[in-house]
């Protein structure tokens, strides 16, 4: 088995609307649009890993079958935002008549929300001069960051987080196409990381497998760049039981072990809040709060370990007070 040979995510990826698991609602509106060989233009909107570019290639696939490269422009908004990509190229595609015995051509505009103003009105104008020959998918992770002519002009769909079993379901499909031995802790470690993110999930599955065969739960976290759950609680309880200096220490421990940066240490601290007893309401409040500011310092460039040990000398104080 040649494990990095292709991504996994590219490999797995449904070909076809039928293919696709999970996002019931929004597969059973695209599967009528596939029947029926054409659909208005589109809008998919929701967080990353959750199907819209799949969704999107498994429609026009199915539109077009063989002829879908001759009628399908794919371009990644994120990366040719400005005005002139639109008005050259996504114009240029637009004008060009169907090929293959199509009626019409497809432009997908992944990571839409990254255009500017002025590149989105633009595409509002060509959308409706080529509305006849060509159909707009457009994906996004966030719709307010569409123009609303943009939106008004657009069935929208909007993508969620996969449910657990759905992403277990899924983890378990491809560890047996790609031969790997996997158990539930080290499943279910996949599905902490992820967080209803598919590509996530399949990404840190290959990862995984490229180190050894038998996926377990401490090679899930050594090799995605998270710490467990319990050396999270492990430090909070540094925090509570021995005081500012052990606990920076542990921290720093944690930092080393598991490769993480501050805005990562901080936001999978963040996710075990909840379920830290020895903290009351109000302090996980407090807390919050004071976890966003540090956050927003270290991606301003603060200086990270000051901005840590500023955070664990809040959580030592508001433990012990």
């Amino acid at each position: 088995m040649t494990v990095m040979s292709e991504l996994w995510v590219e490999r797995h990826r449904p070909r076809s609307v039928s293919e696709m698991k999970g996002q019931r609602a929004v597969v059973d509106r695209l599967g009528g649009y596939s029947e029926k060989g054409t659909f208005p233009h589109l809008l998919f909107a929701g967080p990353p890993g959750t199907g819209k570019t799949t969704a999107a290639l498994a429609l026009a696939r199915d539109v077009f079958g063989d002829s879908l490269r001759q009628n399908l422009l794919e371009m990644n908004a994120s990366d040719e935002r400005g005005l002139d990509s639109i008005r050259n190229k996504v114009k240029q595609f637009a004008r060009t008549a169907p090929l293959g015995g199509a009626t019409f051509k497809v432009i997908f505009l992944d990571e839409a929300d990254a255009l500017t103003n002025d590149a989105q009105g633009a595409l509002r104008r060509i959308m409706e001069q080529y509305a006849e020959t060509c159909r707009f998918i457009m994906s996004c992770n966030y719709s307010s960051k569409i123009i609303e002519p943009l939106q008004s002009r657009c069935a929208v769909f909007r993508f969620r987080p996969l449910e657990d079993e759905q992403m277990r379901a899924q983890i378990l499909h491809v560890v047996e196409q790609e031969g790997l031995e996997i158990n539930e802790e080290a499943t279910d470690a996949i599905i902490h990381i992820s967080l209803g993110d598919l590509r996530k999930a399949i990404t840190a599955l290959q990862v995984a497998a490229g180190m050894d065969t038998v996926i377990t739960r401490s090679l899930i976290y050594e090799t995605s760049a998270t710490a467990p759950p319990e050396v999270l609680q492990g430090y909070l309880l540094a925090c509570k039981e021995d005081g500012f200096q052990p606990a920076r220490r542990r921290l720093r421990q944690i930092l080393d072990e598991f490769g993480l940066a501050g805005t990562d240490l901080v936001n999978q601290l963040h996710r075990e809040l909840g379920g830290t007893s020895f903290l009351t309401e109000e302090a996980k409040l407090e807390l919050t709060e004071w976890m966003a500011e540090i956050d927003h310092r270290l991606v301003q460039g603060g200086g990270e370990h000051l901005q840590l040990d500023a955070m664990t000398a809040r959580i030592c104080t508001l433990i012990e007070t």
